[in-house]
């Protein structure tokens, strides 16, 4: 098998930079107003809470809202004055920001099946809650600062870009790993019950660091705050990866628990389907998932009604939907970066792709050089630049583009490859389907 070249790295455009945190009482301007991030204690919802935040997307934004690959929320359309009301409307409901410090409002994410996956071997809600606690502790902590918390059951969190990782291994045991250049790194194992105060010691130590990230930290940095955790240095070995998502549809816990996971197109919802989603919940309500979407737990007699109202209200309910293929941020008008309406041509891309998705052919269509969907590589990536699309192959945003074309004829050029059978390993044709008038 041959492997195309990865595209060089090319220069981003001015005002092209990745990095605001939004908030409630800090919210970010973008093409459509103010955006406004919640952040959902734990990662999970009541259904009066998805009624708070649907209600509040309609009053105070204008009915759009993002679900972020953090397990967050963004209501969209929010102005200067309706910021203010919108942030109490959700304090009241439970929603409000957690810290005025510019630190994390919400320092862990975990699988949103996590405390009922029979197969974990710590109790994650319950380290995520001592965890947060030990967050709002540290003064100066970062506020892209994440800890990914996994259980070792079934179904988990999978490749998260965290800065410091705590995997269950073994009952009551948690393997304890700091983000590196290339992924995270082990430092060592400790029980259970001391691993959230090995946690407050490690991020006040990155916190004195003055690094945004763990990754940027140099070797030294990081050995400094393995051994404030209480550990040696980290080796250079690798920490096993996190077992991975659950797919979207319906999922057996065990003989009587059971749950729907689904997966909102692009990050993609609006507050009647939010308020869909309200109605069809149990008394457990929902977890947001880092696949930008839900996990309902649900009787199983409920499962495959709630699944059919749920696919008619536009979201993914099956782990074969061609949408699940390609990434896509909000574009035009949304965002002020952006030159295309991104979310209108990734699902026309994704009903073309349809047959080479199967193959696991990953695609990437971005509003801007940014790739805030997807900053790393894809196998086809369409960059959005003065209303056409640069494609880069194989390559991140930031790439040198093979090409530039409008999107109807990168569309149809999709069409082509799919009408003519791409195999799963063969990415070279893809490459010529695009080079053909590279420049």
């Amino acid at each position: 098998m041959s492997t195309p070249v990865t595209a060089p790295r090319r220069t981003l455009p001015e005002g092209a930079r990745r990095g605001w945190c939004p908030s409630l009482a800090k919210p970010m301007p973008t093409g459509d107003g103010l955006l406004a991030r919640i952040h959902p204690p734990l990662g999970g919802l009541s259904p009066a809470q998805m009624r708070a935040v649907a209600d509040g997307a309609r009053r105070h934004g204008n009915g759009h809202i993002d679900v972020t690959a953090r397990g967050n929320l963004q209501i969209r359309g929010v102005s200067p004055t309706s910021a203010p009301p919108l942030a109490c409307l959700l304090a009241e409901a439970g929603l409000g920001d957690t810290r005025d410090d510019g630190g994390p409002q919400r320092l862990t994410l975990t699988p949103p099946l996590a405390g009922l996956d029979p197969g974990e071997v710590i109790d994650v809600p319950a380290l995520a809650r001592a965890a947060e606690a030990a967050g709002l502790a540290v003064p100066g902590l970062p506020p892209k600062t994440l800890v990914a918390i996994d259980g070792g059951g079934r179904f988990g969190l999978g490749a998260a870009e965290a800065d410091v990782f705590l995997f269950g291994e073994g009952r009551g045991c948690v393997a304890f790993g700091l983000a590196g250049e290339e992924g995270p790194l082990r430092c060592g194992v400790l029980p259970e019950r001391q691993a959230a105060g090995a946690l407050g010691l490690a991020l006040a130590a990155f916190a004195g660091t003055g690094r945004r990230r763990m990754r940027d930290c140099d070797a030294s940095e990081r050995a400094l705050i393995a051994a404030a955790a209480g550990f040696l240095p980290c080796a250079a070995a690798p920490l096993a990866p996190a077992p991975a998502p659950a797919a979207p549809g319906l999922v057996t816990l065990s003989d009587h628990a059971s749950a729907l996971l689904v997966e909102a197109p692009f990050g993609r919802c609006t507050a009647d389907r939010l308020e869909r989603v309200a109605a069809l919940a149990g008394e457990m309500g929902v977890r947001l998932s880092a696949e930008r979407g839900f996990a309902l737990p649900l009787p199983p007699g409920r499962l495959d009604a709630v699944r059919g109202e749920l696919a008619a209200a536009g979201f993914i309910v099956a782990p074969d939907d061609p949408r699940r293929a390609v990434a896509a941020c909000p574009g035009a008008p949304a965002c002020r970066s952006g030159t295309t309406p991104v979310p209108d041509h990734a699902a026309r891309l994704a009903q073309a792709l349809a047959p080479l998705a199967a193959h696991g052919l990953s695609v990437h269509v971005s509003g801007c050089a940014k790739g805030c969907a997807h900053p790393g590589p894809a196998d086809l990536t369409l960059v959005a630049r003065e209303g056409a699309y640069d494609v880069v192959l194989a390559g991140p945003p930031s790439a040198e583009p093979a090409t530039r074309l409008a999107f109807e004829a990168a569309l149809d050029r999709i069409r082509k490859a799919a009408a003519t059978g791409l195999p799963a390993t063969d990415r070279l044709f893809l490459n010529r389907m695009f080079q053909d008038n590279a420049r």
